[in-house]
């Protein structure tokens, strides 16, 4: 394939533009839930329906959505996401200045700010395959998983401050206004987009929706790398609010330490993900040792959090730990994406990455549930040691025996692979 005149600068504004909203989302992690408790005296109950709710209604728009985006160009789908979300959470401060906020309204704003994310971030995986020529994708992906973790580290103790400062609304204005500077971002990318695949002749309503899942479960390495991820993803999810228990209610360590167990971990996420084009390209080693080696390094870890002592030894291992798995996974989840990629015909780049995402969201609330209710029956020390056994057994299943599809990206792909689309191919 041609490589796309003038990529390379492209991929730069795509960069800032991604690396402005991932930043104004830390920022504004857990505003909707804040506004709900400080400005509307929401109940705990309500609080939990609010994350239900967003994700129930986001994914039933997403969804139907992946097919449609699938025959249409990505960038005016990445460009109305982002206005849409810009003007859903403009209106929750405009709302309050006006004494009218209302809890139905958070709902609103949560469900379409979920829908809206699910759909940029199937849209721009898409585009990116598109721009950047494949010797480049690793390097590109890694920058934007830098960026992840560069605003995951600095977001939310920035978010914390406008809050303290200018109440609670003050993150959410900026989350949305970070939305609003992505779009024109976006607006200013100058290459000439590819057209997109054209839809198929005869198209299936139920085939369409559920296309994703059978080019997924279709294709041996992807459907290995699914379950990795919905395990692996789900019982780390799960330790989360299990580690916070931990460490505050059974190791006793004080808010401020606490804090650093969040924050210095990041640092990790941000030196991995920086590690991936030193190992790809002047160390040669290839994708698919990095996603082997790092997607097993990455499980060790964990481990180590439920036998941590009370005291600054305790604080430390836990600490170390949550960085060595942070590292590792910040030079996974690049060479992943990249990885799947390459797999991915496009003409279902949007609804693999549809299907992953709402997999995602679905298992993660599954497995937290799932988590509380066994370290109530047990201890939180037994139910992170149980997350950590079952992080270890998603190593099994990691593309370990190599297959043609994987390997490049003009390969062809399994048969069961394209007999899964073969309805609206």
């Amino acid at each position: 394939m041609q490589e796309p005149v003038g990529w390379r600068g492209d991929l730069r504004r795509l960069w800032a533009a991604y690396s402005i909203s991932e930043l104004g989302s830390a920022v504004g992690v857990g505003a909707l839930p804040l506004i709900a408790v400080l400005v509307l005296g929401a109940s705990a109950w309500q609080v939990s329906i609010l994350a239900v709710v967003a994700g129930i209604a986001s994914a039933a728009v997403a969804v139907p959505l992946a097919p449609w985006i699938e025959v249409h160009r990505k960038r005016p789908v990445m460009i109305a996401a982002d206005l849409v979300r810009f003007a859903v959470l403009g209106s929750v401060p405009v709302a309050a200045w006006l004494g009218a906020l209302t809890y139905t309204q958070l709902c609103v704003v949560a469900a379409v700010q979920t829908g809206g994310a699910i759909v940029f971030a199937a849209a721009s995986g898409a585009n990116l395959k598109r721009l950047v020529p494949e010797p480049y994708r690793a390097q590109a992906n890694s920058r934007f998983e830098t960026s992840l973790w560069s605003a995951t580290t600095i977001g939310p103790p920035v978010g914390g401050l406008l809050v303290s400062w200018l109440g609670a609304t003050a993150a959410v204005t900026v989350n949305a206004a970070t939305f609003l500077l992505s779009a024109l971002g976006i607006r200013q990318l100058r290459s000439r987009e590819p057209a997109p695949p054209p839809p198929a002749a005869q198209r299936r309503w139920l085939h369409e929706l559920t296309g994703g899942w059978r080019y997924i479960a279709a294709h041996r390495d992807l459907s290995l790398l699914f379950w990795n991820a919905m395990i692996f993803g789900g019982c780390l999810m799960a330790a989360s609010p299990l580690i916070t228990v931990l460490m505050l209610r059974d190791l006793g360590f004080a808010p401020w330490q606490y804090g650093l167990a969040l924050g210095i971990p990041g640092l990790g996420g941000i030196i991995g993900s920086l590690m991936v084009s030193p190992l790809t390209r002047r160390l040669r080693w290839r994708p698919r040792t990095v996603l082997l080696v790092f997607g097993v390094a990455r499980t060790l870890w964990l481990g180590a959090v439920p036998v941590a002592p009370t005291g600054t030894t305790g604080l430390i291992l836990i600490i170390a730990a949550d960085t060595l798995l942070l590292l590792c996974a910040g030079v996974f989840n690049p060479t992943f994406t990249t990885y799947r990629m390459h797999a991915t015909a496009d003409t279902h780049m949007t609804r693999v990455a549809t299907a992953w995402s709402i997999s995602s969201k679905t298992a993660q609330p599954i497995c937290i549930a799932v988590g509380g209710v066994l370290a109530s029956a047990t201890s939180a020390r037994t139910a992170i040691a149980v997350a950590a056994v079952a992080i270890l057994t998603s190593a099994a299943l990691l593309p370990w025996r190599t297959h043609g599809a994987s390997q490049s990206t003009d390969a062809p792909l399994p048969q069961r692979a394209q007999a899964a689309g073969a309805a609206h191919d």
